[in-house]
């Protein structure tokens, strides 16, 4: 699934070199924290947080999937 957040991030923004996703246990759900660069942050959280909404739907998915729960933490 980091995989998955890493690829998604990477098609949205300019700077590719910038991201970075960590992956954190708590409790029974896993915390992907997703960096990228200042001026690549609006591409990622988009209007009224829509595409941020997006990618934690496909989070949820992908962790419903696999029997997971997954939450995504975007860090400025």
């Amino acid at each position: 699934m980091k995989e998955l957040v890493t690829f998604i991030a990477n098609s949205l923004v300019d700077q590719q070199d910038a991201v970075q996703v960590n992956e954190v246990e708590q409790d029974d759900t896993v915390v992907y924290e997703l960096r990228v660069a200042k001026e690549d942050l609006g591409k990622v959280i988009g209007k009224q947080g829509r595409t941020a909404r997006a990618i934690r739907a496909l989070l949820a998915a992908a962790a419903g999937k696999a029997n997971r729960r997954a939450r995504l933490e975007i860090l400025d």
